[in-house]
């Protein structure tokens, strides 16, 4: 027998021991875990696990005190989610979400007035079409626009691009949601296929100027590499850049655009689908005033602020990891006026109705410096 075999037969001897003290040591956390639900006390008790850390790394050889200290952080992490399995964790959005699924469950509307940004014929219009199947569409310049229109109740929905899947998050929308007050109610993914633009009787090799969003140009590279000294105009919609060419009296100025918006602006189809990656999307959210909760919700958002200090970004992801919640976006936007300190938004795939998830929930928002439950909804394509 060689010596890695020695030493493998010696390890699960080992590993049979602490699977028994580690049964031993989960029947007191839940002991402790009914205790505290009498007593309506909090899960977390920092000094005692500090206290712990810095006794049993004491007699552990040197090498090995930071791995121990691993090892500890992550007995407490189980520690903690076994524990609120048996209590009742509650916090203002705790309260909240739980009122609203007292109320029920109505099937998302069939039609509604929406907030779009843009002009006739943008992407987020056309996700708005397939959201509803009538949606009495107002168009605002900007994206702070629509966030103003959903918070002054002038539209009960709003439509807003979040990422793509060529050029990532679209930043200046994360941005503003830290500045209003909203909740995500549904989101689709959304096939982006783009078109080159232009008025009738303009030939490619006519073209000395496109305009476009700067995301919708990114998504185009490789036809803009085609076009020899070409001028990119960055405009604030696709949309927006069609109407532009249309309004134009030039012929040799083209719009990347979507194939809806040549029809809509008496354009003709240059060339289409110009992105470079065929499969090319962009998700949209769309945003309430109020908290709703429709039915098939099986996605949930959230915002937190965390402190600047080593492991607190771990800390958080361990509590999604030990509810076995699937993290399917992690996102950092810098806080303004501060020192490297981030705002973080989670996506993660859960049941917002089951005990051990409005825990996490009530967890969250009564120890985060700030907490924003954005929602909890279905994703469709």
């Amino acid at each position: 027998m060689s010596k890695i075999e020695e030493a493998r037969d010696i390890i699960n001897e080992i590993d049979d021991e602490i699977v028994k003290l580690y049964d031993r040591r989960m029947a007191c956390a839940k002991l402790i875990g009914q205790e505290k639900a009498k007593g309506n006390n909090i899960v977390v008790d920092g000094n005692r696990e500090k206290n712990i850390i810095n006794r049993v790394t004491k007699s552990v050889n040197p090498e090995i005190m930071v791995y121990t200290k691993q090892l500890f952080n992550a007995l407490f992490d189980t520690s903690k989610a076994y524990q609120t399995q048996f209590m009742h964790l509650s916090s203002n959005v705790s309260e909240l979400i739980k009122k609203v699924l007292l109320e029920g469950r109505e099937n998302f509307p069939s039609s509604a007035n929406v907030a779009c940004q843009g002009v006739e014929g943008a992407f987020s219009s056309i996700a708005a079409e397939r959201l509803f199947a009538l949606s009495d569409i107002t168009y605002f310049r900007n994206f702070e626009g629509v966030f103003n229109a959903i918070e002054k109740g002038l539209c009960e929905f709003g439509i807003l691009p979040i990422e793509n899947s060529t050029v990532g998050s679209v930043n200046s929308v994360y941005d503003l949601m830290r500045e209003h007050k909203f909740y995500i109610v549904k989101s689709i993914k959304l096939p982006v296929q783009h078109s080159l633009l232009a008025k009738k009787g303009v030939r490619f090799s006519d073209i000395r100027e496109i305009v476009s969003h700067e995301h919708a140009i990114n998504q185009c590279s490789e036809l803009i590499k085609k076009i020899k000294n070409v001028k990119v105009t960055v405009c604030e919609n696709t949309a927006v850049a069609a109407q532009l060419v249309a309004q134009s009296d030039r012929k040799d100025i083209a719009a990347i655009s979507s194939k809806e918006c040549a029809s809509i602006y008496g354009l003709s189809i240059i060339e289409s689908n110009v992105q470079t990656n065929t499969n090319n999307y962009t998700r949209f959210i769309c945003i309430s005033k109020t908290l709703k909760l429709y039915p098939f919700a099986n996605k949930i958002s959230i915002m937190v602020n965390l402190p600047h200090s080593p492991g607190s970004l771990n800390k958080m992801l361990s509590k999604f990891s030990t509810l076995g919640l699937n993290l399917t976006k992690l996102e950092s936007r810098p806080l303004p006026n501060s020192d490297f300190e981030f705002a973080f938004y989670f996506d993660f795939e859960g049941d917002i109705a089951k005990p051990d998830v409005l825990n996490l929930i009530a967890e969250l928002d009564n120890d985060s410096e700030r907490f924003d439950f954005l929602g909890s909804y279905q994703e469709v394509m």
